[in-house]
């Protein structure tokens, strides 16, 4: 135990992680006092809609391979071996099924929220029940996402817990809420670039130290640390083939499909071509990201053989472990200590500032505007500032909630997928199902997330009700499967495979995603066919995406319309970055247009833009252009 205390900071290390948050906080003010200084609503929150492509790809890739990514992927490869590098396999689908499905319809709607979508689709009510599900998804992460880095590195080098978190959780909330969406995403761009030199250090250093990467590889080999392809399709084992390559998938699709702070990512692009591209430059990045983790993980074990920090006592749960390994191997390199930190402090930066602007877009576009709709843009961009502040001090009081929670990458995939799940099958159900109906989207939604709570508390009351085997070794928040523990206490005692309701608490937690968006889906379906499916003339054009039709080619093309099967996709919007987007509206009798549907559309578009010349200025940027909602950017790692 005596050896953690002798771990510390030297003055290059404070001096390099002190600059770090100095560069982010000027980004942040940089934007803050150029270009139109975030004085509206559409360049605070949605960037004025003029991205490129690069920093919305790195900002994407950055907003989820948080500090959790950095720290979780490690500590999961050397205990367990390299099986969660098939989650690599996830990414193909997972990011080209939001390239070609999910931005064509948002972006051609010219949204600002996603939940904007679920009232186009249904109604107001299935919009209030997403934007909470959602707000009570970000709160969460974030907690989680911020307290991570903090712990592991007050408990290895007893730099003062609450002191990290109140220096990142108020430096990220300075420049998110004077910067906007431009400075969260030119923040991630530097972010990500420190991430990739911080672990590349660790790899190269680490590696030389252990001899180079061959004999790396060949003490992995060696201590069974390189897992082969393991087809066994049993939902219950933790990490197979199957849960990563397939579960991800749905993972992937909740997180880059339709989560807000993705998709306002893509909205914040110039063009449709351009979000699209950012999606694809994202997948190499993906996986670069994911081999520096496994990498991490295996020149650890090179390093630590099975003998690891955690069993010497040295450190109390894996995540610490990683931060552990990385004083060592630098314990004689000044600096490269404080830029791995400053690394681990870049994933949670861009993780947190991600949530804070989309949960203030969220909020102001769904939950304030359609009670005020008069409110000034003054006003409007006051209050979205002053959101994204409040969301910034709920984060603190999340952290400290995050404190009583266990391994840090569990918790938040759990938390993705019990409540990321049932909002993937919400999307998925208005999207392809034309039949669907308001109240089939709301009891899905509720079942969903009931199914979801009850998997989740169960497998972790059973897991808490098992007695603790080796409790330095056990995370409070691993999986809920038996065989972690066996693994975990060397296979000595084979447990008979669970049945009935334990069996349910046993899933992969990989595959809760799947399990609790097929609920929404199946539920959703079943209730609309019971209450009366919804007509082709009531749906909202351009809000189904033409999958079944696609699918159903060779029926006759009565039986198609009576599916509901024959709407296209809403025509591509003129690229014109200059004009401001006309949302999609819908009129009383609840049938929504879009600017580009028809000439008589185009009609009563121009002559609300008439009306719009006699009102004062306020109302004219009110009615011109919806101010649009800006969702969480993805953080990128380069």
């Amino acid at each position: 135990m005596g050896e953690i205390v002798q771990m510390h900071f030297t003055p290059v290390d404070y001096v390099i992680f002190v600059l770090l948050l100095v560069a982010s906080a000027g980004i942040g003010l940089f934007h803050a006092f150029s270009g139109g200084r975030q004085r509206t609503t559409q360049e605070f929150l949605m960037a004025d809609r003029s991205m490129s492509c690069l920093p919305v790809s790195l900002s994407l890739l950055a907003t989820f391979q948080s500090a959790v990514a950095i720290l979780g992927a490690p500590s999961e490869v050397y205990t367990f071996g390299t099986q969660y590098w098939f989650l690599g396999c996830s990414y193909f689908l997972g990011l080209l099924i939001p390239a070609h499905v999910f931005i064509p319809v948002f972006y051609r709607l010219r949204l600002s929220s996603a939940y904007e979508y679920l009232e186009l689709r249904f109604n107001k009510t299935v919009r209030i029940c997403g934007t909470v599900t959602f707000i009570f998804q970000m709160v969460i992460y974030m907690g989680v996402v911020l307290y991570a880095p903090a712990l592991a590195l007050n408990a290895v080098t007893g730099f003062d817990l609450w002191g990290a978190v109140l220096a990142m959780g108020l430096v990220c909330t300075l420049y998110t809420a004077l910067g906007g969406l431009k400075a969260v995403m030119w923040t991630d761009v530097f972010q990500t670039v420190v991430m990739f030199a911080g672990q590349l250090a660790v790899i190269v250093v680490g590696a030389s130290q252990a001899g180079g990467i061959a004999e790396v590889w060949k003490k992995a080999v060696n201590g069974s640390r390189v897992a082969g392809l393991d087809l066994n399709p049993d939902p219950l084992e933790r990490h197979t083939f199957w849960t990563l390559g397939v579960g991800g998938v749905f993972l992937m699709l909740a997180l880059y499909g339709v989560n807000q702070a993705q998709v306002q990512r893509y909205l914040s692009s110039r063009t449709e071509k351009e979000a699209v591209m950012s999606c694809y430059i994202v997948f190499p990045c993906q996986q670069v990201v994911l081999c520096l983790g496994c990498m991490m993980g295996l020149v650890m074990f090179a390093h630590y053989g099975e003998e690891s920090p955690l069993d010497k006592g040295f450190v109390k749960t894996n995540d610490q472990m990683v931060l552990y390994f990385v004083m060592d191997v630098f314990k004689d390199l000044p600096g490269l200590a404080g830029l791995f930190v400053a690394c681990l402090f870049s994933g949670a930066l861009s993780t947190i500032s991600s949530a804070f602007n989309s949960l203030a877009t969220v909020t102001m576009e769904d939950l304030i505007k359609p009670h005020f709709p008069n409110m000034t843009e003054a006003k409007a961009t006051l209050l979205s500032k002053g959101l994204a502040l409040v969301y910034g001090l709920v984060c603190l009081a999340m952290a400290y909630i995050a404190s009583i929670m266990g391994s840090v990458l569990q918790a938040a995939f759990s938390i993705f997928g019990m409540v990321g799940g049932p909002l993937l099958g919400l999307f998925c159900l208005g999207m392809f199902f034309p039949w669907a109906n308001p109240t089939g989207a709301v009891v899905g939604l509720v079942v969903g997330l009931a199914m979801a709570f009850w998997i989740g508390i169960g497998s972790f009351l059973m897991r808490m009700s098992v007695p603790p085997l080796n409790a330095t070794a056990l995370p409070l928040f691993d999986n809920m499967t038996s065989t972690v523990m066996n693994s975990l206490v060397g296979n000595t005692t084979a447990k008979p495979r669970p049945t009935g309701l334990e069996a349910l608490y046993s899933l992969s937690y990989m595959w809760y995603s799947a399990h609790n968006s097929a609920t929404v889906v199946v539920v959703g379906l079943l209730v609309s066919l019971l209450t009366g499916p919804m007509k082709e003339k009531d749906l909202t054009p351009g809000t189904v995406f033409p999958v079944l039709g696609t699918l159903l080619f060779f029926l006759p093309e009565r039986y198609k319309e009576k599916l509901c099967c024959v709407t296209p996709l809403a025509q591509k919007p003129k690229e014109i970055s200059t004009q401001p987007y006309q949302m999609a509206k819908k009129e009383s009798n609840g049938v929504a247009y879009c600017k580009e549907d028809t000439v008589t559309e185009d009609k009563e578009t121009e002559s609300i833009r008439a009306q719009t010349e006699e009102d004062d200025s306020d109302t004219r940027i009110a009615l011109s252009s919806k101010p649009p909602t800006a969702h969480a950017v993805q953080e990128t790692a380069l």
